[in-house]
């Protein structure tokens, strides 16, 4: 796309070197080529930008063979305009003065005509062709056919357009017939593969029945082995009894010599043992005796002591319980005396005074009472034998 810029009421294009410019002011061609630059007025100019690069075109189309299979062909054609005012003429490739966009689609055009044209020329080649040979040799020959008849066509040149290359990719009956197709093949395969296992297989037991024959030659020669071990192996016992005798006599004799010097020693080891317990024994006795002595000599002057402070104690208890007895009873007696000086000061009786003293004993000394009932007359003669003015 051409590069447009705006300036006062001017326009400015810049081109690129594969893209052709045409520019036609008031119906005169003013400008033609690939490239340029060059200043025109918007409203007076008649712009067509061509691309003049090779391009490619791939397409995909499907045919039928002459077996009636239907397989799909992928090719890509190699195009550029070699005719750029022809293409000019017969496409609309014209572009806005303003954006520099073309005003229609005319490489679309292009790829509808060679992709039609393409396709024409290949289906009337596969048309022709069976499957099978399609496979094999349908995509020079789809080539070829293409190839010379989009150089043959007319209306090609007719509209500036030169085909390059043509390249078919692939060439593909449908996914079913494909599988069917490589069926035998892979077949074949499977059975070469399978007498290749068998032959393998045949290999391997042959080599299996070798292999047993050394294991049972190997068991032989092993067995006969064992039977020279186990004879060998007798004398070697045999041998190793006798020397095992003999060294256990050996023993025996040492061992019985090396008792007898340790009962010797033992018995000389218990005499001296025996006679150092026994002085030890005694020495211990004699301690012991001279302990006990003195142990009974301190817990007698222990007791003696204890007994003295005791009775010390004792006294001192006895005679304080006798002076507080003593204090008891005169502090009661002057209490006494006290309380029968006052009744006496008071004037009352003798009689009144002890019937006062029982009374006061007797309240002292009688169970508890919840309540007590005083009748009028009882109340009246008290009071009166207490107080004889006060009945009055």
């Amino acid at each position: 796309m051409a590069d447009i810029t705006r300036r006062l009421g001017w326009r400015h294009l810049r081109g690129a070197p594969t893209a052709h410019i045409r520019h036609h002011r008031s119906g005169t061609l003013v400008h033609d080529g690939p490239g340029l630059s060059f200043w025109f007025r918007p409203l007076s100019a008649a712009l067509s930008e061509v691309p003049v690069d090779d391009r490619e075109l791939a397409m995909t189309f499907h045919a039928r063979t002459s077996d009636f299979q239907d397989v799909s062909v992928q090719a890509t054609v190699t195009y550029r305009i070699a005719d750029p005012a022809v293409a000019a003429a017969r496409l609309d490739f014209s572009v806005d003065p303003d954006t520099g966009a073309w005003r229609g689609t005319p490489l679309e055009q292009l790829g509808t005509l060679l992709t039609e044209t393409a396709q024409q020329h290949a289906l009337d080649v596969l048309a022709r062709t069976p499957l099978a040979a399609a496979l094999v040799d349908g995509v020079t020959a789809v080539r070829e056919r293409v190839a010379s008849g989009l150089g043959a066509e007319p209306r090609l040149p007719a509209t500036g357009i030169e085909v390059v290359a043509v390249r078919v990719m692939a060439l593909r009956p449908e996914p079913e017939v494909e599988r069917a197709l490589r069926t035998p093949a892979r077949e074949q395969i499977q059975q070469e593969a399978d007498r290749a296992t068998y032959e393998r297989r045949a290999v391997a037991v042959e080599r299996e029945r070798t292999i047993a024959e050394n294991e049972l030659a190997s068991r032989i020669e092993l067995a006969r082995r064992e039977e020279q071990l186990v004879e060998q192996r007798g004398t070697n016992a045999r041998r190793e009894a006798e020397e095992e005798a003999a060294a256990d006599a050996v023993r025996a004799r040492a061992e019985a010599a090396r008792s007898v010097r340790l009962a010797e020693a033992e018995a000389e080891r218990s005499v001296k043992l025996a006679e150092a317990e026994a002085a030890r024994s005694l020495r211990l006795t004699e301690a012991e005796t001279v302990r006990s002595r003195q142990l009974a000599e301190a817990e007698a002057a222990r007791t003696a002591l204890l007994a003295d402070a005791e009775a010390a104690r004792a006294v001192r208890v006895a005679r304080a319980e006798a002076e507080g007895a003593r204090e008891l009873g005169e502090a009661r007696a002057e209490a006494q005396a006290a309380w029968l000086r006052v009744h006496t000061e008071a004037g009352v009786d003798g009689a009144t005074t002890l019937h006062a003293l029982t009374a006061t004993r007797l309240a002292e000394n009688l169970p508890r009472i919840d309540s007590v009932t005083v009748s009028p007359d009882v109340l009246t003669g008290l009071l009166a034998r207490l107080a004889p003015g006060a009945a009055e």
